[in-house]
């Protein structure tokens, strides 16, 4: 089944877009009508363009207003669109939507469009083309595709089918196994955009709200499930209108697009096995049983802040690397890895950020699919040279150009840490009680944060919670969970709309390193915070007003409220259990780590304390803006 995109739906001039949409994996485009016309080229070299990056034009789009009008309306329309015949046959392209009319004239009836629809077939078939109709879900008279399919049935013309598109259909809340009624071989092309579910004017939702298949809310996949049980065999296109999308990268936007249409037919290949349609095969999504280790790159010099702020935080040293400078660190089943090397992509990611994550471990069912699935899903493979006695582990490059490693209980990769690494420091033994990442949280500007959900959820076994929104003092940050369905592994993204924000202002101050900080759990928050007290651990500071209101919201004892005070802890619930939570002050350009204790089933991250969190950071950052004069 071959791909396809339409040029509206990824910015920059047409040259970019179709460098773009070639380098992803594409097969071909749609070719918008306002991108045709700001060229100054020709059809013919602009179809000649087109073939020379390797791509096909499935589709012209969109031809508007023809059906059901009166004279001299009706004439008018035919004229139009012989025009736009010339136009395609020039292009080198057979197919063109036909939208349903908006015109204010359009009379309606569907022997009459059906009518209509006959002779155009009839005049494109005399140049060797084909006609689509598409229902709005906004038509004047045709908004259901079901109409839209008796339009073209009447019609009963070769050169004449229906064009689907998921929104159109799903936005209506039109049951989509009502396409499984219409024959394959007439529904000549299928476009595809997911949104997420907002309840407002079809139009102003459609033009500004459409996102890839995977990112929003509609049940996409229930819908090509629909069109794949037909037989249809023809391209499958995205069709995205979408405001954050225009200030986007074009190529990550192009990969994005690639991505979410493969891991949407894998999907509908898997809810449907008994489909024959030439759909892509992959391993399973990924099952991510923990997070094995975070890698922090730093300079040899700044390399002692960092080790002394671990054994404030109850780790111990417990391994050299064989080969390179860089030191293991565990307490628990954490463990960090910090990295001092001066080559190799550690160091490359220090030039460039700072003192940072570069690398996160993950433990998952099987590496060497996990591998396979992520890069048959547009990831970047990466490898580095390999040293004497060292493994070759499996490693994409993660969100965020970060590299992100697969583990599994395989001979060799279960074994690395012993392998790679020469044990010592058994007399610095420490341990707070920290177990195990709780979840890390990655900082990305608000533009990116759909690209950055998509991946994870598109190669691992993840579920998406409703974005919120996190009031910083100068601005909002809109955050997104995502999370296994045992929670062993959990990602919240953090998306800036302003540097004026602290997220903002480590996206700024580390050049875009992405993650911001990592959570540890533990099953005693007291207890923990009592032994960090004695390694010299110092909290970040929260204000004392904090805990008064916090009693009163939560009906808290007296004592607890103290303790409470005393640590730093903040505290939230929901119907399930209890959130405790402090935080290490920031260092290096705004990292932080975060310990937290989770009672009774409580699934969130502590939301409403963000504003109090973010609030005794600037604080000690002096992140605050200057007031104006």
């Amino acid at each position: 089944m071959k791909t396809a995109i339409a040029t509206v739906s990824i910015p920059g001039d047409l040259r970019r877009k179709l460098k773009a949409i070639a380098k992803a994996g594409f097969d071909g485009v749609e070719i918008f009508e306002q991108d045709f016309i700001a060229q100054e080229m020709s059809p013919r070299d602009v179809g000649a363009m087109i073939r020379d990056h390797g791509l096909e034009i499935p589709l012209f789009q969109p031809f508007r207003d023809f059906e059901t009008l009166p004279e001299p309306w009706r004439g008018r329309a035919f004229d139009r669109a012989e025009r736009k015949f010339d136009l395609m046959q020039e292009m080198g392209t057979d197919l063109v939507l036909v939208c349903s009319s908006v015109h204010p004239r359009s009379q309606g009836g569907i022997d009459r469009a059906a009518d209509d629809f006959r002779e155009l077939g009839e005049r494109a078939a005399r140049r060797g083309l084909r006609v689509g109709f598409e229902a709005l879900a906004w038509g004047r008279n045709f908004w259901d595709h079901r109409d839209a399919w008796e339009v073209v049935r009447r019609a009963d013309h070769p050169n004449v089918g229906i064009i689907l598109d998921s929104f159109h259909t799903l936005a209506r809340k039109i049951d989509p196994d009502t396409i499984r009624t219409i024959p394959g071989d007439k529904i000549f092309f299928v476009q595809l955009a997911d949104a997420p579910k907002i309840d407002m004017d079809l139009l102003y939702w459609s033009r500004h709200y459409r996102n890839m298949p995977g990112e929003g809310d509609l049940d996409v996949t229930g819908f090509m499930r629909a069109v794949c049980a037909t037989g249809y065999a023809g391209p499958i296109s995205l069709e995205i209108f979408n405001d954050q999308f225009r200030a986007g990268k074009t190529e990550a936007l192009a990969r994005d697009g690639h991505r979410s249409l493969i891991h949407l037919m894998d999907e509908v290949r898997r809810a449907a096995p008994g489909l024959p349609q030439d759909l892509p095969v992959l391993p399973e999504r990924a099952e991510v049983g923990d997070i094995s280790f975070v890698e922090f790159t730093t300079s040899a010099a700044l390399r002692p802040q960092l080790n002394e702020l671990l054994k404030s935080l109850g780790f111990s040293k417990v391994g050299q690397h064989i080969a390179k400078q860089v030191t293991l660190w565990q307490q628990g089943e954490v463990r960090i890895v910090v990295n001092t090397e001066e080559q190799g992509f550690a160091h490359a990611a220090f030039l460039t950020h700072g003192t940072g994550v570069c690398d996160i471990g993950l433990k998952v069912d099987d590496a060497k699919k996990a591998l396979k699935r992520a890069v048959g899903l547009g990831a970047v493979k990466f490898s580095q040279p390999v040293g004497e006695g060292e493994l070759d582990i499996p490693a994409i490059r993660g969100a965020g150009g970060s590299v992100m490693h697969f583990l599994d209980e395989s001979d060799d990769l279960s074994k690395v840490w012993s392998t790679e690494f020469i044990r010592c420091g058994a007399g610095e033994a420490r341990d707070a009680g920290l177990t195990r990442v709780d979840h890390i949280a990655q900082t990305t500007d608000y533009d990116e944060m759909l690209s950055w959900s998509l991946f994870y959820s598109s190669i691992f076994r993840m579920g998406r919670a409703p974005m919120v929104d996190v009031v910083d003092p100068d601005g909002l940050v809109r955050s997104q969970a995502l999370q296994s369905a045992d929670g062993k592994f959990r990602v919240t993204l953090n998306g800036a709309e302003t540097h004026r924000t602290l997220a903002g202002h480590f996206l700024a101050d580390s050049f875009g390193s992405s993650v911001q900080h990592v959570a540890f759990a533990t099953a005693d928050i007291f207890a923990t915070a009592g032994k960090l007290a004695g390694f010299g651990f110092e909290p970040l500071p929260i204000s004392p007003n904090y805990y008064e209101d916090l009693a009163a919201r939560f009906g808290l004892g007296e004592d607890e409220a103290a303790r409470m005070k005393a640590f730093n802890i903040l505290y939230d619930e929901d119907e399930q259990g209890g959130f405790y939570q402090f935080y290490s002050r920031p260092w290096g350009d705004g990292l932080f780590f975060e310990i937290v204790e989770r009672r009774n089933g409580y699934d969130g991250y502590g939301a409403p304390n963000a504003p109090f969190r973010i609030a005794a950071q600037k604080r000690l950052l002096g992140a605050e803006p200057a007031l104006e004069p």
